[in-house]
């Protein structure tokens, strides 16, 4: 007996077979090509693609103004924990704490300043730039984009990029600075050790510098690519731009954790310990 209804049969046959929960090594491996690809189209458009300056000073203001309180704070606070638990530790083996200010100093130039600032921009601009272009993507604005024959990595990957290079750096200095003048308080609220004798630079060399430098150029350019490519890929409505960000941040923050072991490993075989 027919009730005139439409069958739900097909309607079941038509839907997508679930993701696994756990990815294979061939989709590990073709998300790895394909963000491989966004990158050498994004260095190619750096190279060759048009020039918007407006774009690039507005991504500026999005990744360097708005993150720069958060930042600041967050590695003000680092600073005094650092400098508190390591004049503790030092205490506890040698009496003389001369040396926590040139050793904090070291450590940061090399590794934490640039480090932390990247992780916090992974959590910050990366979920910014994921939840931005994932939306465009569902919304179907990428692909009105392709259909004027314009490029999305273009207009939207590569201002972000060139500003993230750049800001990177910035927010850097800015931090380490905030940092290590926050360790000085607390090295002379805990431990009584005169600011003169806490800025220290006899343990900061050349080695030092170009390791810190080339971390922030490889977090910079990292952290929109990967979150530029987990947005491009966005797909399953607004559940997917959440997803996406997700990603975005997990992703960038495990890529800088690995890039921090890979530069920290080549600093030490040509610069020395």
């Amino acid at each position: 007996m027919t009730t005139g209804l439409p069958s739900r049969e097909p309607l079941a046959r038509a839907r997508p077979e679930p993701r696994p929960l756990r990815p294979t090594l061939p989709a590990l491996l073709a998300d790895a090509a394909a963000l491989y690809a966004t990158f050498a189209q994004t260095l190619y458009s750096v190279m060759r693609g048009r020039k918007d300056r407006a774009a690039v000073v507005q991504q500026m203001y999005e990744i360097g103004n708005r993150s720069l309180i958060f930042v600041c704070v967050v590695m003000g606070f680092i600073g005094m924990i650092l400098v508190f638990q390591g004049g503790l530790q030092t205490q506890r083996v040698v009496p003389d704490l001369s040396g926590l200010g040139a050793q904090f100093l070291e450590l940061l130039v090399r590794d934490l300043s640039a480090s932390i600032c990247a992780l916090m921009l992974a959590t910050r601009v990366g979920a910014g730039i994921a939840a931005e272009i994932g939306s465009m993507v569902v919304t179907e604005q990428i692909d009105a984009l392709r259909m004027c024959a314009a490029d999305p990595i273009d207009y939207l990957v590569k201002p972000r990029f060139l500003a993230s290079l750049s800001m990177t750096l910035v927010l850097t200095v800015i931090a380490g600075s905030v940092a290590f003048a926050s360790g000085m308080g607390a090295a002379y609220a805990f431990f009584g050790i005169n600011p003169r004798t806490f800025v220290n630079l006899s343990l900061v060399d050349r080695g030092d510098a170009c390791v810190g430098l080339a971390k922030c150029i490889a977090y910079g350019g990292t952290i929109p690519i990967v979150s530029a490519h987990a947005g491009l890929t966005t797909f399953g409505g607004s559940a997917g731009v959440g997803a996406a960000t997700t990603r975005a941040v997990v992703n960038s923050s495990l890529a800088v954790i690995a890039l921090d072991f890979v530069i920290s490993g080549l600093g030490y075989l040509i610069f020395g310990g």
